[in-house]
């Protein structure tokens, strides 16, 4: 069993790489053997997505040049860790009422035609199935259903409209809010651990039942 841990946060003690670090911790205190994969989106320099990148995802693997593969490299290693994990884990701080520079990034690499997603008569239809995906998100403020700041929150309808299209539709979010605000920051960190705690232990049982 494989856990792909994603950090996306500049900051090295963040609240969101605290989020995937307890949930990384409960997970294997019950999975022993299971193997986690940690990737930090920060300390990547990601490539533009340019033309010849275009060109080269487009290509199908026999009839791609050396040169292609080059472009590709980061973008395969990306996929690859992906599609071998059966449980990804990923810390999201909100930027500017939406995701980090690096996350986008690395999405950017892994939505990739016929590899990912698959282009047919019937449309676009995601690869990626058979995975269980937390989101952990920090949040300086609160946008709750029915709110007048949920109209504010491009984060999480993102994160699940994309992670959709690529298949990947067993999603659970979990949110650490109001983190710049002294009073209310802490006690909503602790729920959100406890949370998280609980959603590792559930994640682990569910997969033992299918063993």
């Amino acid at each position: 069993m494989k856990l792909l841990q994603i950090n996306s946060s500049a900051r090295r003690n963040s609240v969101s790489r605290l989020l995937t670090d307890k949930f990384v911790e409960t997970w294997k205190r019950k999975n022993a053997d299971g193997e986690v994969i940690v990737r930090d989106l920060a300390t990547i320099q990601f490539p533009t997505i340019t033309e010849e990148w275009q060109r080269a995802a487009a290509e199908t693997a026999e009839k791609r040049t050396q040169e292609q593969w080059d472009v590709l490299s980061l973008s395969e290693a990306l996929t690859d860790e992906l599609i071998e994990a059966q449980i990804i884990v990923i810390g999201a701080p909100m930027h500017n009422y939406s995701i980090s520079t690096p996350l986008k990034a690395w999405i950017d690499q892994i939505v990739r035609p016929g590899k990912t997603v698959q282009y047919g008569p019937g449309g676009a239809k995601g690869l990626l199935t058979s995975k269980k995906v937390f989101v952990l998100t920090a949040r300086g403020g609160t946008y709750a259903n029915g709110t007048p700041r949920e109209a504010y929150d491009y984060q999480e309808p993102y994160l699940r409209t994309i992670f959709g299209f690529l298949g990947l539709t067993e999603i659970t979010f979990i949110h650490a809010e109001n983190q710049v605000r002294p009073d209310q920051a802490e006690p909503s960190r602790e729920l959100a651990l406890r949370q998280i705690e609980k959603a590792a232990a559930n994640v682990q049982l569910a997969t033992a039942l299918h063993t």
